[in-house]
């Protein structure tokens, strides 16, 4: 389960058997989100995360999409 990167408590990270569209998964408090990355960070599904928390995985996930993209080319091919 390679780890994309944590922040304000979030982690962000990809499954290894993971599969196309590009997208990331994000814990935090007990939660879990799905964001397809590309071409736009859009939410894909979430389980047990507040909105706030959701827009706040959102927006982390905007600032870092490049490095994401990036990281699951390297993971993932």
């Amino acid at each position: 389960m390679p780890k994309v990167f944590e922040r304000d408590g979030f982690v962000f990270f990809f499954y290894s058997n993971d599969h196309e569209p590009i997208h990331v998964h994000v814990r935090h408090g007990g939660g879990e989100a799905v964001f397809v990355v590309d071409p736009l960070v859009e939410l894909r599904e979430s389980h047990g995360m507040r909105m706030h928390e959701l827009r706040k995985a959102q927006e982390l996930a905007v600032e870092n999409k490049e490095l994401i993209v990036k990281k699951w080319h390297e993971h993932l091919g």
